[in-house]
């Protein structure tokens, strides 16, 4: 009995921790890999990482970039804002997901949250698309993903990188609806943003094959499969194009660590039987800040968004 009374309050306390430790919302800071290199049958060689990245990328916060952005939409230009989250993290190679815990296993990624938001008339668009590219900038994406919301419904898109790419598409369009299909692996395009962050003379170039951005496959409702493309890069400046799609986008970004992407410009050309409507979508930079925005979120923090240009 003198046991059991004992056993009681120590039953207690540790419950309260699980309690309380259940109830917290779990981050954990992605470690910097090691930087050597290594040769597989299957990958190319890692690319070491400099002090400077890992001092930059490696510090408990992300980079948060706001930008101007003009999006063409239904053949206007509508005015709205667009932000890019950059942060590392470590990634479970199985579940991929956000890992909780640190294992040697675990993939370090550089991940990219992109959004943009604008209104076409009456009724607000919400773009999200998520992109987790290995740090060491020798494979593809493991995993990218889209969701667009505005008031006529919602379309999601998911990329996994296993033995191929496995799709899942839902759409509330007719003829869309749920899919699921493989494609094999070849560039995405949504992985080129992270993998310029890291090093831009790794980007490819010249003619390549390419899955463009799930967002644009979205908004334009074009199949969701790889196209010719043409990859040019300079200094400051990378630029694909899309000959099957007479879609172009260029990315200005700083020739200087960390290669802070300054603007970007999406030209696309509708063609119909009597019309040939070109539109460019574009978005300037506004202000970039570094925080660990995860622990903001109090309205006193609101005030990082006046910062951002956020209002």
């Amino acid at each position: 009995m003198k046991i059991i009374t004992l056993l009681k309050p120590l039953f207690a306390i540790t419950l309260l921790l699980a309690i309380i430790t259940s109830c917290k919302e779990h981050r954990v800071t992605a470690t910097a890999p090691e930087t050597h290199t290594t040769t597989t049958d299957e990958l190319p060689p890692k690319t070491p990482l400099s002090s400077e990245f890992k001092e930059y990328w490696y510090n408990g916060e992300a980079e948060i970039t706001s930008y101007k952005l003009e999006q063409a939409r239904y053949g206007e230009i509508r005015k709205g804002t667009a932000v890019l989250v950059f942060v590392t993290e470590d990634f479970l190679p199985e579940e991929q997901v956000k890992a909780d815990n640190y294992s040697k296993n675990n993939i370090p990624v550089l991940k990219l949250n992109a959004t943009k938001n604008f209104n076409t008339g009456i009724y607000p668009y919400s773009i999200m698309q998520s992109t987790f590219y290995p740090v060491a900038n020798n494979e593809h994406a493991i995993k990218i993903s889209a969701s667009i919301q505005e008031w006529c419904g919602h379309v999601y898109t998911q990329l996994n990188n296993r033995e191929t790419f496995e799709i899942q598409l839902h759409s509330y369009f007719q003829g869309e609806a749920d899919q699921n299909f493989n494609l094999d692996k070849t560039w995405t395009e949504n992985e080129l943003w992270a993998k310029l962050r890291i090093d831009p003379k790794s980007l490819p170039i010249g003619q390549i094959s390419v899955i463009p951005s799930l967002e644009s496959t979205r908004l334009h409702h074009n199949a969701l499969q790889p196209q010719e493309a043409i990859a040019t890069l300079r200094a400051d400046s990378y630029t694909i194009s899309f000959p099957e799609l007479t879609r172009t986008l260029t990315i200005q970004f700083n020739p200087k660590f960390p290669y802070t992407i300054e603007s970007w410009e999406e030209t696309t050309v509708n063609t119909t039987s009597s019309t040939s409507e070109t539109l460019t979508t574009k978005a300037t930079k506004l202000e970039t800040i570094k925080s660990d925005y995860w622990n903001k979120k109090s309205n006193a923090d609101e005030r990082l968004r006046d910062s951002l240009k956020l209002y």
